[in-house]
């Protein structure tokens, strides 16, 4: 019996053995799991029906919260705030008074009495979609959606914690339609199925209150694909409500991006099992509209839209999902400790996000051309952009400063910079230690060695790191750290790629067909309502050699009418546009309609570029071997 099997069965015991009987002893009933359960056969105008089982209490009052923050998110999103009729009911089925004492909490009077908690959930999709309850939302990959076909149930939005019992086991009962297709990396330790067979109740089990955080899941109309990557269990979990996309029709991207990464890591992977749950946007007005993926240690909640063909979904999949993927290395296995003891209303934030996301950002790039998936001047081109996006926000901040401030003004609006200079502090370092280990150690080798000091249980001294770093590989990775992390003088990235034999220079340069290398080629006229192409579109190639000129309006993309609304919609789509696409695009161009119908080809501009040096040595050109292909 392998060691999984054999964790469900003690569980059960132990879930057997502590049901819902009450202690009446003078401590709170610590050792007992939470009992929580969601209803989403109750679910009556898009709200679910939670309820909240905590055992006895000794004291007087006792606080229940929702969480302001969760972890991978650095923003506000006040789960609270999409929760309607809280209610504290005691053991006669009368209710407790309760105060709520800000957007995330109750304060619970006579607790001595409390029975269960009692509320109803909305989903964070809808909310979003109208603007509604504030301007902040949470980002849709962390949000919630409750619909009649599909539950993306992060269960953040739905299960709170009690300030003295948050290392406290829980039971959670999902109550929902026998016919529903359900997903979860939570612990299933039982299933039962109504006397009418029309509702069935899944148990799960989470050793602690981080574990229902970390484990999200997904029910109803869903398409399910179960592999194996190695030792890694792949389970591939999509919704696309018009059937567009499929988990069958994914399978193999996601397989050959897997395979690539656990080659690319060798044997710094950490899960024996890893989830992907892709919600596809339809692009409504009602619909979410934050794209992207949010991670959990050994899972990923993806949001993208379904309008996108396969082969640009396909392409977004690996940029996103091998993102997220990566982070198995950090911040699971490497992290400090505000990581470890995350805060949920009071966080404190690590001064690291470059290594938790930048240097995560750049091994799902650099992973790519080392396994073969993209050549090197498409890898270039991608830390071109990055250096061209990072100038756009503030170079000249310290990278530590901000990490430790991103709530704060004016640090928050710099967050973007850790997938940009993130990833290239990454790159740096990376060249760094190729040039003083003469190619043999690399930043993917050192968080191998941090991996291996720390591990998933042992978190870091924050103000530490940055020694430790200097003490484990050279004094110019040190020297580094110091000048352009910690402090706040701007990289001369020439000096670093000159290492390798590559310079920044102008030249012709791949770009693609909504931008010249970064820059955008269109626009929009608020007033007119309308989005054109901008005096940018004459530098790039494809465009130019379509006939498109200077201030076109864009009025249909393959058969999408252009507004305003659904601009950034299909300018998406655009984006992920590849070579060999057969597209058809109407203009208008003073009154009259310009139709291009053809096959998209590679589009080209002149610009700044990562470029190889004239003069470029068989010395560099060995460390840039080494430094791509490992």
């Amino acid at each position: 019996m392998n060691t999984k099997t054999l964790a469900t069965v003690f569980a059960g015991i132990m879930l057997a053995s502590c049901s819902a009987t009450k202690t009446s002893g003078n401590d709170l009933a610590t050792s007992l799991p939470i009992e929580t359960s969601i209803n989403l056969s109750s679910v009556v105008n898009d709200k679910a029906p939670v309820v909240i089982n905590p055992g006895r209490f000794t004291v007087e009052t006792v606080t229940y919260r929702l969480p302001k923050v969760v972890q991978g998110t650095y923003s506000v999103s006040d789960f609270g705030k999409y929760i309607d009729d809280f209610k504290a009911i005691d053991y006669n089925g009368n209710e407790l008074p309760v105060t709520k004492t800000d957007v995330n909490t109750w304060t619970i009077k006579s607790a001595k009495k409390l029975d269960k908690i009692t509320y109803l959930v909305n989903d964070t999709f809808d909310m979003e979609a109208e603007g509604g309850i504030g301007k902040e939302q949470p980002f849709s990959p962390s949000g919630t959606n409750i619909e009649p076909t599909n539950y993306v149930l992060n269960l953040h939005g739905f299960i709170g914690y009690f300030d003295s019992l948050k290392n406290n086991q829980y039971k959670l009962d999902v109550v929902a339609p026998t016919s529903f297709v359900r997903t979860s990396a939570l612990q299933q330790v039982a299933s039962k199925t109504s006397e009418d067979g029309t509702s069935t109740t899944t148990s799960y089990f989470a050793p602690r209150y981080f574990d229902i955080t970390d484990n999200p899941m997904m029910y109803g109309n869903l398409d399910v694909e179960e592999f194996q990557v190695g030792d890694i269990k792949i389970v591939l979990s999509v919704y696309s409500p018009n059937k567009v996309h499929t988990a069958a029709s994914l399978k193999e991207t996601i397989f050959n991006m897997m395979q690539a990464q656990k080659t690319f890591l060798g044997a710094i992977n950490t899960t024996p099992r890893y989830d992907i749950y892709l919600y596809l946007s339809e692009g409504k007005e009602e619909s979410p509209k934050g794209f992207g993926a949010l991670e959990h240690h050994t899972s990923t909640v993806v949001v993208l839209q379904e309008s996108m063909d396969e082969a640009a979904l396909a392409a977004s999949m690996v940029d996103v999902v091998s993102h997220e993927f990566f982070h198995i290395v950090t911040p699971l296995s490497v992290h400090s400790e505000d990581v470890h003891y995350f805060d949920y209303n009071n966080p404190t934030f690590s001064k690291h996000l470059w290594m938790y996301e930048g240097v995560t950002e750049y091994f799902a790039n650099l992973f790519q051309v080392d396994q073969g998936l993209i050549d090197e001047g498409e890898f270039y081109n991608k830390m071109m952009e990055k250096i061209q996006r990072s100038r756009n926000l503030n170079d000249a901040m310290s990278f530590t400063i901000m990490s430790e401030n991103v709530l704060k003004e004016p640090y928050k609006d710099q967050y973007l910079n850790v997938y940009q200079k993130g990833a290239l502090i990454g790159m740096c370092i990376d060249i760094l230690m190729r040039e003083e280990s003469n190619g043999q150690r690399g930043i993917l080798s050192l968080m191998k060695e941090l991996s291996n000091k720390y591990g998933k249980n042992k978190p870091f001294e924050d103000d530490k790191l940055i020694d430790e770093i200097g003490a484990m590989t050279y004094p110019s990775v040190h020297e580094f750290l110091t000048t352009h992390v910690v402090g706040d003088i701007p990289i001369n990235y020439n000096e670093f790629l000159n290492k390798v034999g590559l310079e920044l220079g102008e030249g012709k340069v791949e770009t693609n067909y909504i931008q010249n290398a970064g820059e955008l080629i269109v626009g929009g006229d608020g007033q007119r309502g309308i989005v054109f192409f901008t005096d940018a579109v004459e530098n790039n190639s494809f465009w130019n050699d379509n006939g498109v000129k200077p201030n076109d309006i864009i009025k249909v993309v393959d058969g999408t009418v252009v507004t305003l609304q659904n601009a950034n919609n299909v300018l998406q789509n655009v984006f992920m546009w590849k070579p060999g696409k057969d597209i058809e695009v109407k203009l208008d161009r003073n009154g009259e309609e310009i139709v291009i119908k053809t096959k998209t080809t590679q589009s080209y501009t002149f610009g700044e570029g990562i470029v190889e040096k004239a003069d470029a040595t068989p010395a560099q050109k060995s460390l840039r071997e080494a430094w791509l292909k490992g």
